[in-house]
């Protein structure tokens, strides 16, 4: 269930990392008789809200599972669609975000993206690279599978290279070689429209993180919900394997 937006902040653990499935967004628009876009218009707002509820909660890392590798499998027109809100969003935003703290940075394959959404996301990564009130980290072209073989293969290379001893491989080392290793792992999962997967987002790195799922649709989540996300965990207990 939904709180309201002027929900009071929940007491309790805040999470460090928040790492969000914003799934929903095609059903959305499908339910109202609009088109798919319509749907990621309406969630570019979403993403807004979640945003500034990171801010004010004190969240350091929001991590947003914005665009797979197989979402480039969609009709050609909704991904050309999908790059084109990307490029907006990012190019509109990047003031702001950068007046609010905001460290705008990115995981994937980007050089997939087309030239001028590189470009933007370039330009906020540059514009807002001081800042350190929220690491705001977009997963773009993003496949946690061929994120660890990338690893493996760079690891393998060191080996063969004669500057890695193959007993020294841990999973700390594997970690130091994924694309997230400048940030901690995520402590919180919140994944929306009641789905109960991970997709292919960060495989590795949510061995232990706590799940938070939603039925609300990815255009509908707003910092109310996300506040009853972060309530939720905070009640938990993490034990990590231990007792």
């Amino acid at each position: 269930m939904t709180t309201p937006s002027n929900s009071p902040a929940p007491t309790g653990t805040v999470p460090q990392h928040i790492a969000i499935i914003m799934d929903g967004n095609g059903r959305w628009a499908r339910g109202k008789g609009l088109e798919r876009l319509s749907g990621h218009e309406r969630g570019a707002e979403a993403v807004r809200d979640c945003i500034q509820g990171c801010r004010e909660l004190g969240v350091k890392y929001l991590t947003l599972y914005a665009f797979s590798t197989e979402n480039w499998q969609r009709p050609k027109a909704e991904v050309m669609g999908l790059m084109g809100l990307l490029e907006r969003f990012i190019s509109k935003e990047t003031s702001d975000l950068n007046a609010q703290g905001v460290r705008v940075e990115a995981i994937g394959h980007l050089t997939d993206l087309p030239e001028s959404t590189q470009k933007a996301l370039r330009h906020a990564i540059e514009v807002t690279a001081h800042n350190d009130r929220l690491t705001l980290v977009l997963a773009l072209s993003y496949s946690s599978r061929v994120e660890i073989v990338d690893a493996v293969q760079e690891i393998a290379r060191e080996v063969q290279a004669g500057k890695l001893d193959p007993a020294a491989i841990d999973p700390d080392l594997l970690s130091r070689h994924l694309s997230t290793r400048a940030y901690p792992d995520p402590d919180l999962l919140i994944r929306t429209s009641g789905e109960m997967r991970l997709s292919n987002f960060l495989l590795w790195q949510l061995s232990y993180t706590e799940f938070y799922i939603t039925p609300t649709l990815w255009p509908d989540f707003r910092k109310g919900e996300l506040l009853q996300a972060v309530h939720d965990f905070g009640k938990r207990q993490r034990r990590f394997g231990g007792i």
